[in-house]
């Protein structure tokens, strides 16, 4: 769908919650491809034992929520799966960096309340735009580890090395190690 207007399509937000299992983002996205959606951003992943997709999809108008529901509603009746539909306007779609510089901080540690609000707290104070965060559980039983991996966009004032800075102090007082990183971008 390259060189479609705002004008021309109609966006939605797509959230589909499933009990995990093979083949749930085949299924959803069979269903996309039929009625001719192109499927404009993602993010998968497994939480607990539950697969949750979110999904910015458009396609060219004319083109009504009510086909996509219909096309949900069977693949619920079949599957099981949950799916939140909304229609989204022009305005609310916009670029995720704008061009700014992306970096990603990584925290290594042993699993205890507020590593997660703490570090997006610096980060947000510092007037800094989370666009990806995941967290995970691992090691073993006897000796759990609590990784936190996010992507941010820097403002153009703020610099990396403001950032280690900041996170620095959290090192210490939540006891884990903290990387941070630019990720460097890609020309197609």
């Amino acid at each position: 769908m390259k060189n479609k207007t705002k004008q021309n399509v109609v966006r939605f937000a797509l959230t589909i919650i499933s009990k995990d299992r093979p083949g749930i983002v085949a299924d959803t996205t069979e269903v996309l491809y039929r009625l001719g959606c192109n499927i404009e951003d993602s993010s998968c992943t497994m939480l607990g034992g539950d697969f949750a997709i979110i999904l910015i999809v458009s396609h060219e108008k004319p083109f009504s929520a009510s086909v996509l529901k219909d096309a949900f509603r069977e693949m619920h009746d079949r599957t099981g799966i949950t799916v939140q539909l909304r229609l989204l306007h022009d305005d609310e779609i916009t670029a995720s960096d704008n061009g700014r510089e992306l970096c990603v901080i990584s925290v290594y540690g042993s699993d205890k309340p507020g590593i997660v609000y703490k570090v997006t707290r610096a980060i947000a104070d510092m007037k800094i735009n989370i666009t990806d965060l995941n967290t995970r559980l691992v090691g073993t039983e006897e000796e759990p580890v609590y990784v936190l991996m996010l992507e941010a966009v820097l403002l153009p004032k703020v610099s990396l090395d403001d950032v280690s800075k900041l996170l620095e102090k959290l090192k210490k007082e939540l006891e884990v190690e903290i990387g941070v990183r630019i990720i460097t971008p890609v020309a197609l």
